[in-house]
Order: structure tokens, then sequence, then C-alpha cells
């Protein structure tokens, strides 16, 4: 039987400069994420490769008809209203709005910058699952080096952390992806889809655009535009040869979590 994998990408305004006191305001933010969901058509159009779009209320209320068109064939998911405010009554507000733009069901839910949340507002809101973890230690982040590497249950809610290699729990999301050796990331990932049979990742449509002029950390613009997409090109071309991309709401209807 074939792997799956779950390839998501972060749909948001790129608010990432100011938290490192460099102003941009909220146009040029929509503009650059918008851009880079333009870039990555050549990977969303591929007819192969079904994703998860966690999008803000606020970027698909700009571009509504770009998401419409995106979910005739990709999962729309909810990244809440805003990406750098937040309060537990954008879960339902979110939801409701995507819903209206998509005309697809959400389901699915992913913090910004994987914050904690209320499972309890979560269920109520009417979510049936939350990508919101990554199983790792990030400094400065979070450390859940106690959490579960793989799909689990948590009152009631399914969770689908972001995949970790085994053992080492080195994490398999977009810093890992622009820092690693390209060749050591293949190999995690080829580990972790033959130890757990999926593989969750996770990017941002503006980590494609060419982010050399903001004042963010170069380890975050490392590898970014062009280059990072024929990165991403490769790796798809290499996963397809023992895995399918399908969305996270299919996997865990297929694995009957929901």
């Amino acid at each position: 039987m074939r792997s799956k994998v779950l390839l998501t990408f972060d749909v948001e305004e790129f608010d990432m400069p100011l938290e490192y006191n460099h102003m941009i305001d909220i146009n040029e933010q929509m503009e650059i994420g918008m851009k880079g969901l333009d870039a990555l058509n050549v990977i969303l159009n591929n007819d192969s490769v079904q994703s998860t779009l966690f999008t803000t209320a606020n970027f698909a209320l700009r571009y509504p008809e770009s998401i419409k068109q995106l979910a005739k064939k990709h999962e729309i998911a909810s990244h809440t209203y805003f990406h750098s405010n937040f309060v537990n009554e954008h879960l339902l507000e979110s939801k409701i709005c995507l819903q209206e733009i998509s005309q697809t069901n959400v389901v699915g839910l992913r913090m910004p910058r994987m914050r904690k949340v209320d499972l309890a507002e979560v269920k109520k809101a009417g979510y049936l699952y939350d990508s919101s973890i990554n199983p790792t230690w990030i400094p400065g982040r979070y450390n859940n080096l106690h959490l579960s590497r793989n799909i689990y249950i948590e009152d009631n809610l399914v969770r689908i952390p972001a995949s970790v290699s085994p053992i080492l729990r080195l994490p398999l999301f977009w810093l890992g992806f622009k820092n690693y050796p390209f060749q050591l990331f293949k190999i995690l990932c080829k580990q972790t889809l033959k130890k757990d049979g999926y593989l969750s990742l996770y990017f941002h449509p503006w980590e494609f655009c060419n982010l050399k002029k903001y004042t963010i950390p170069n380890y975050t613009k490392k590898i970014d535009g062009s280059l990072l997409l024929a990165r991403l090109e490769t790796l798809i071309v290499y996963l397809q040869k023992t895995s399918d991309f399908i969305t996270m709401n299919d996997y865990l209807i297929e694995k009957e979590f929901i």
C-alpha cells in the first residue's frame, strides 16, 4: 500500500517582519502572500497533488475568487481570522467566512505560529480536527517533546501533529526544508514515511517570494523564491515514487478518524 503525504500551506498575510521591527503595511503583507500563492500554481495545478490550505479569513476576504477556485481541488481549512490577532470568537467567525467564500465545509484548524488553543472552544466552533502541534523543541517557541508524534485523539478532537523524524524528532517543517541539506531532508522524509505511513508537511506561500529586502532572520529566508519552489518540486517528484498527496480531511476519513 502506498503511503500518504499531507502537504499543507498556511495561506496568510506576510506579517513576519513586524516581529522583527520591520514595518510592513497590510497591503504589502497581502500582496506578498498572494504573489507566493500565484508562484505555487505550478504545484497546486498538478493533477496528482492535493493539499490542505490553512487560510486566514482576512486573506480570503482580500482574494475570494482565488480561494474559491482553489477550493475546487484542495481542502480549505481555517488559520483563524487574522494572523497576528486572536480571540476565541475568531474560531467560529473564520470558519463561517471561509465556508461562505469557498463554498465548502471547513473542518480543520491550524493556529498561527502553532499557538496553543482551547480545544473545547475548537470543538464548540464545529471543527473536526486541529493541526496546531509541532511535536519537537523549537527554542523560544515551544517544547512539545512530550506529545505524540502521530495522529491522536484529545478531548474528542483529532489532532494531526506536523511530522518529525523518528527517535530524534527533527522537525520536517518549512525551516528544516530551508536549512537542512536537501539530501538529509529527503532521507528524513523517507524514514518518517516508512515508520508512520504518512508525512505531514507545512509551508507558507510567502516563502516562495524574494524576501531578501526584509529584516528577518537569515534562516527564514536562506532559500526563497524560485530556488525554493524548484526544491519543493523536486521533493514532490521524489515522494511521489512511493506516496500519494491527499488532503488532511481525506486522510482522516480514509483512516476512519472522522
